[in-house]
């Protein structure tokens, strides 16, 4: 009896088409907001998916948590899983919902779990760029 696995994207499944491309970067790459460092690591991943921009998931050991605050919102992707968001407090600033991490995602993007992505397209203050 073949039993299906429950971690299995329900999206990869019924769109086998749409493209989510992982890529592990060696480069050092940077998140901050306003100027003020948030995030530096030389390992970060970078997610390619069709109809989204460039995202950079930071391992939570590059992060500084002590600049991101927990918050009640969730949401759901069918390709990589449940997501949880944190707030950015940075220089007196707080940026709502402006970081997420998939703590458990399905099993094809089973690396990005609990890496940290900045919305830095949602928010203008925050800029994601390799180290010059």
């Amino acid at each position: 009896m073949h039993k299906e696995n429950v971690s299995q994207s329900p999206g990869h499944r019924d769109h086998p088409e749409h493209k989510v491309l992982e890529t592990r970067l060696r480069e050092r790459i940077r998140a901050s907001v306003a100027n003020e460092l948030l995030a530096d690591s030389t390992d970060v991943i970078k997610v390619d998916e069709d109809g989204h921009p460039s995202r950079y998931y930071f391992p939570r050991s590059g992060v500084r948590m002590d600049r991101v605050e927990r918050s009640a919102t969730t949401t759901s992707c069918p390709f990589k899983g449940k997501a949880t968001y944190f707030h950015v407090l940075s220089n007196g600033t707080k940026l709502e919902d402006a970081v997420w991490t998939y703590d458990a995602p399905y099993d094809e993007h089973r690396e990005l779990a609990g890496r940290l992505a900045f919305y830095d397209d949602k928010y203008r203050e925050i800029e994601v760029r390799p180290k010059p």
